[in-house]
């Protein structure tokens, strides 16, 4: 909680730090970057800076974070500061980086407000800063401690053992330990940061989920290809399709992530649009290699069948859990080969189907599809606290705070 003399100066000051907080997190960073240019190397995502999202997200967290003090004090935003917490220990992030953080942190906020930030202000926000900071070390440690590390011992390196090219933009990569060491079990919905050197010698991480069980030798995950539109494409993406190729190495760390398959036995809904499929296939390879018989109601959206990444492991999957469906939406004709439910023409209508009572509902795409889909879902009677939702990159929808 914060302290009787903070918090008047932080709700009073919370509107103009709300306010220019985006452009205090892009000065922040060019600060932090300018100072300790080894951020830039494996841990902090280049793309995501350059797109705006990056700083969008920290800013947004921070001012969610303050808001939820002065609004609720004993409670914390315990859902944005786990999706973090797990998105660091993917990282290796450690203690002793937060207080560099803190240190450029409160100079953009200077920067940016000028003669507003006396000492005051500045002890107020460092409160925040701290409340906020011990609350993600805490939660991190505990995820090192589950898996048995450190956050020094995150990363280990691994040897493509195959790669396949799923459709025109999706490659799936199998991995295996180089030093041939048993593979400790996932949580299915669970993903890995592949941390991969780029042609100027900057390791680059980037987060995939994994679409299958471990077997105990190997991992498995899919890289679909960033398009840039306009813009440039994905380097990493890139990378992984065109120049990696079996046998080379890639550093990859334990895996982590907070969405993981509800394990009550209630029924699964699992609503996906593109790649976004990816952690729906994890979590349904776990229940097969399991032996579960639990009904799985999937529901996925993309362009064209041709687009549906892993449909064959998916209709696979799907067949050997008695009483589950596949329900697809192609923008491109409702045309499919699969062994499917329901196939439709256009984006997901969740009034088309019919849903299990007492579901547990899980959702992966872009944005825009996670707000339609939750909210007919919320429209339709279901609880927001059973419908559990997995972003790539920053979770801009958590960290929307106004």
């Amino acid at each position: 909680m914060l302290s009787d003399k903070a918090r008047p100066i932080v709700e009073a000051t919370l509107p103009a730090i709300g306010e220019n907080i985006q452009e205090i997190a892009s000065r922040f960073y060019a600060h932090l970057f300018a100072a300790h240019p080894e951020f830039q190397d494996g841990i902090f995502n280049r793309g995501h800076q350059a797109e705006g999202s990056q700083p969008k997200a920290l800013a947004g967290s921070v001012a969610m974070f303050a808001t939820t003090l002065l609004a609720d004090p004993p409670q914390l935003p315990e859902r944005l500061l786990t999706r973090i917490a797990h998105k660091h220990a993917s990282l290796g992030i450690r203690p002793d980086q937060y207080p560099i953080i803190w240190e450029h942190l409160s100079w953009a906020i200077g920067d940016v407000l000028g003669d507003v930030v006396t000492r005051g202000v500045t002890a107020a926000w460092e409160e925040v800063y701290w409340l906020m900071a011990y609350a993600l070390i805490h939660q991190e440690r505990g995820l090192y401690s589950a898996r048995g590390i450190t956050a020094q011992r995150v990363w280990r390196q691994w040897w493509v053992a195959a790669k396949e090219k799923d459709t025109d933009d999706v490659v799936v990569f199998t991995m295996r330990r180089v030093d041939n060491r048993p593979v400790r079990a996932s949580l299915p919905g669970q993903y890995v940061s592949v941390l991969a050197t780029m042609p100027d010698g900057v390791r680059q991480p980037r987060q995939y989920s994994l679409i299958r069980a471990d077997d105990g030798e190997h991992r498995y995950f899919a890289v679909k290809r960033v398009h840039g539109d306009g813009k440039p494409d994905g380097e990493v993406s890139s990378l992984l399709h065109d120049r990696i190729k079996v046998g080379d190495e890639l550093t990859m760390s334990v895996p982590y992530g907070d969405v993981v398959l509800d394990d009550s036995g209630r029924p699964a809904v699992f609503a996906s649009a593109g790649i976004g499929i990816t952690p729906m296939a994890g979590m349904l390879s776990h229940l097969v290699a399991a032996g579960s018989r639990l009904s799985v109601t999937m529901l996925h959206a993309d362009t064209d069948e041709q687009s549906f990444p892993l449909r064959r492991q998916i209709a696979d999957d799907l067949a050997q859990l008695p009483g589950s469906s596949l329900n697809v939406w192609y923008e491109r004709g409702a045309h499919s080969d699969l062994p499917v439910a329901g196939v439709h023409e256009g984006t997901m209508d969740l009034a088309q189907v019919t849903l299990p009572v007492g579901a547990v509902y899980y959702l992966c795409g872009p944005l825009p599809f996670l707000q339609a889909v939750r909210s007919a879902l919320i429209d339709r009677g279901i609880a927001p606290a059973d419908i559990q939702y997995e972003m790539f990159g920053p979770d801009l929808w958590q960290a929307d705070w106004s």
